[in-house]
């Protein structure tokens, strides 16, 4: 390594996932089940208020805590939902400049974060990059927690519990008995908790539980980008105790220094938009996705939420059938970019039908070990 690069360099390695990213540019008919974002147009009303508050000149920086009017709507419905007298909200650059802030603000070197295995691939990345050990525990075959195991994990330097449901890459939705016992541990031993819910609006068989339903000093993490389909508008938003929101205010004026404006008053118009059709299309392409999975003989858990399944691969590796699809232009992403194991792959079913049946028919010629 070249002596002017930083160490925490070294807990970020993208090359695995951005090898499948890159050939998907190469692949001149890709059936491309790779990508974690959805395929729907913006909603036209979210597209003109971003236009107009352009043309309005709403163009330099906002308050580093978001726009007023936006952080106010998102006040009053965290309020609502929580009634907690001491919770408020920034407006971040993205879901994971929210994530940053909040272990930035929090961790410290040495300290431990407990994660779930499989976990988004980024976690073990923000935290090394943050001076914080990562701590996985495994969640295999069914992706639930183990409430007995976390507590087993926790010592003297644990800090912080790091949760995500619906989950990627797993699709897992915890139970409300999950997230009460997980809130109720996390206060028991007073570490924080932090609920990533940027899934929150794809639910399929139930309401999201958040674990700040039932512990008043969760950190929640939320964003805009899945919902609406504006990943590349980079909006998020954190809500928890309104110390630490200060806190994580103050890095982000000396770092992101404020989320886009703009594009934060096209949320307040996006805020009132139905997105329950888009929610409902996506349930059908995932009862689409496991039957066509469970009919080739694929060993797959539920997935309640979000837009991934995770299947076991029928034979060898997960790096290995990955590529065996790749040779069939199919394009998934090996389980062990988010996880120990190197039994699964991971599939987003944000596609339309034809290229999930594309995709089907393929998983189901790859069923049987190549000879």
């Amino acid at each position: 390594m070249h002596p002017w690069i930083a160490h925490r360099t070294k807990h970020v390695d993208s090359s695995g996932i951005r090898k499948i990213f890159d050939l998907a540019s190469t692949i001149e008919n890709p059936i491309n089940l790779s990508i974690g974002q959805p395929d729907f147009a913006v909603p036209d009303t979210v597209k003109q208020a971003a236009i107009d508050a352009i043309r309005a000149d709403q163009n330099g920086y906002s308050l580093t805590h978001g726009v007023p009017a936006l952080r106010e709507r998102l006040q009053s419905t965290v309020d609502d939902q929580y009634a907690h007298a001491d919770r408020e909200i920034i407006v971040t650059s993205g879901t994971s400049g929210a994530l940053v802030l909040t272990l930035l603000t929090m961790v410290n070197p040495g300290d431990e974060v407990i994660c779930f295995d499989p976990y988004f691939l980024m976690y073990p990345a923000f935290i090394g990059m943050v001076g914080g050990t990562f701590v996985p525990i495994d969640t295999y075959p069914n992706f639930h927690i183990d409430l007995e195991k976390v507590e087993a994990a926790i010592t003297a330097k644990t800090k912080i519990i790091l949760f995500n449901s619906p989950a990627n890459p797993t699709g897992a939705l915890a139970s409300r008995d999950e997230v009460r016992g997980l809130a109720e541990l996390a206060a028991k031993h007073d570490i924080a908790l932090v609920s990533d819910e940027i899934y929150r609006q794809f639910c399929y068989d139930g309401p999201l539980v958040s674990p700040a339903e039932f512990n008043d000093q969760t950190i929640v993490v939320d964003g805009f980008s899945k919902t609406y389909g504006v990943t590349g508008w980079r909006l998020g938003f954190v809500h928890g105790p309104a110390e630490l929101i200060d806190k994580m205010t103050m890095l982000q004026q000396y770092t992101y220094v404020c989320a886009p404006q703009p594009l934060q008053w096209a949320m307040i118009a996006a805020l009132e938009v139905d997105m329950q059709p888009y929610v409902d299309k996506f349930r059908d392409r995932r009862d689409l996705m496991l039957a066509g999975l469970r009919e080739a003989g694929y060993e797959v858990a539920h997935p309640g939420g979000a837009f991934y399944v995770f299947p076991k691969v029928p034979w060898g590796t997960g790096t290995e059938f990955v590529a065996e699809a790749i040779k069939h232009d199919l394009l998934v992403i090996p389980g062990n970019i988010f996880s120990h194991r190197d039994t699964h792959f991971r599939i987003s079913y944000a596609a339309s039908e034809k290229t999930l049946e594309r995709g089907i028919t393929v998983l189901a010629e790859l069923a049987q070990s190549p000879s």
